[in-house]
């Protein structure tokens, strides 16, 4: 059995995935296959996987030579890295639009979808050429969009996000209520879902669920629960940006306490977490290997061992929520098992729920359509239904705005899309 990493280079997170890994006796046999464009960051991720003991091991910088007998591929990619994020957030700032994280819808999640899918085009061809029933275990953002794009040139994908399982974990604390006796049923779009069941032998937690807490309600997300009704499943960091609400009004941020320009810190701290473990690596040191609970180990030793899991997927929606579009991506319960990855029929969102979800999906949909078909007015489009973009800015600095987004990612956007002036 052949697990491959594309974007190994993302050396934290795959050191977390691989302790994850090694921690199942059933895998710590399993082919390791590392690949990533970065010579130096490769070389970091291979050093760290054998102090994990992974014994297993190939690292190369060829797609197709790590790919190559595969059964599943975890791509956690990031295109363009550190300097297209602060484009995807500098350049809109200059036309007053604040984003918080900007990698799944608004302008910094249009922009880092279509940077993304030539990049999926390739790895969509090489694994058709020498692992076609290989199973896709997507974690790059934007999540939605990517599978969207995907579905129909890989057989076998599913987007996973840890969303739903650590909200799930805050809302356990918050009630007080050991995690595992926990039950509960989430469904929606990806780090925009929501609670749909939360209970305890039959007892509906939410009931327990105090908002009254002054500091507590200065949360974007407990906002969006009393206004709703129902709790989503993303951070308030997150949240606050799929909303027409709230990021054009300073007022609005001093109250939800909403961190505007959020993942360039991130971004900036994952650089100085890379360069730490780098010079670990390089001096000798040990290294403070912690699980994750990731989704896509649990998938790989079900799927190995007949073990069945119920784990969040974001897949197509074939019917699995009846009041979102057919055919978008829908983030739903699945069962992981030694048939692979099936999700579940959720039926109907409350309506309000689904209303805002369909405006996230709008923003997806015109964004694959615009790569699909080679449609540069549709990214434009996109942006001029995003919630946050359309509250913030007008039509003509939309486009302006999309303009120079384009000029700064020119080399690594489909070459249709290369237009300017429309």
């Amino acid at each position: 059995m052949k697990i491959a990493f594309i974007g190994a280079g993302s050396v934290v997170f795959t050191q977390g995935l691989l302790t994850d890994l090694m921690a199942y006796p059933e895998l710590r046999q399993a082919r390791i296959a590392l690949h990533d464009i970065d010579p130096e960051r490769l070389e970091v991720a291979e050093a760290v996987a054998r102090k994990l003991g992974v014994t297993n091991l190939t690292a190369s910088p060829e797609r197709k030579a790590a790919l190559d007998g595969a059964d599943f591929v975890i791509n956690m990619i990031q295109v363009g890295g550190h300097r297209a994020t602060l484009a995807d957030f500098e350049i809109p700032a200059r036309y007053g639009l604040r984003q918080t994280i900007a990698d799944t819808i608004g302008a910094g999640g249009v922009f880092r979808a279509l940077r993304t899918f030539p990049v999926l085009d390739a790895l969509a061809a090489d694994m058709a050429a020498v692992c076609p029933d290989a199973w896709l275990l997507n974690y790059t953002n934007p999540m939605a969009m990517n599978v969207w794009y995907l579905s129909g040139k890989v057989r076998n994908v599913v987007g996973l996000c840890h969303s739903v399982y650590w909200t799930m974990r805050g809302l356990a604390d918050l009630v007080r209520v050991p995690y595992p006796e926990v039950s509960y049923l989430a469904a929606g779009v990806n780090h925009q879902a929501w609670v749909l069941r939360f209970e305890r032998d039959g007892e509906n937690l939410y009931d327990r669920l105090d908002t009254g807490d002054p500091e507590l309600r200065r949360r974007v997300r407990v906002d969006m629960f009393r206004r709703f009704g129902y709790y989503p499943t993303e951070t308030s960091e997150h949240s606050a940006e799929y909303l027409p609400w709230l990021l054009r009004h300073d007022s609005e941020i001093a109250r939800l306490r909403i961190p505007v320009d959020e993942y360039v810190r991130v971004s900036e701290e994952n650089l100085r977490e890379y360069r730490r473990t780098r010079e670990a690596v390089r001096q000798g040191r040990r290294l403070e290997a912690e699980g994750t609970n990731e989704y896509a180990p649990q998938i790989i030793h079900s799927m190995v061992t007949g073990t069945p899991r119920v784990i969040y997927g974001n897949v197509v929606n074939d019917g699995l929520i009846t009041n979102l579009p057919a055919g978008c991506v829908v983030e739903v319960p699945c069962v992981a098992d030694a048939t692979g990855v099936r999700p579940t029929r959720v039926g109907a969102l409350p309506p309000q729920c689904a209303a805002l979800n369909r405006a996230y999906v709008s923003v997806g949909e015109l964004t694959v359509r615009a790569a699909l078909e080679g449609r540069p007015e549709h990214v434009r489009q996109a942006l001029m239904v995003d919630p946050n973009t359309s509250a913030t800015l007008t039509l003509d600095d939309i486009w302006r705005m999309a303009d120079d987004l384009t000029k700064a990612h020119w080399d690594l956007l489909p070459e249709p899309l290369r237009q300017l002036d429309l």
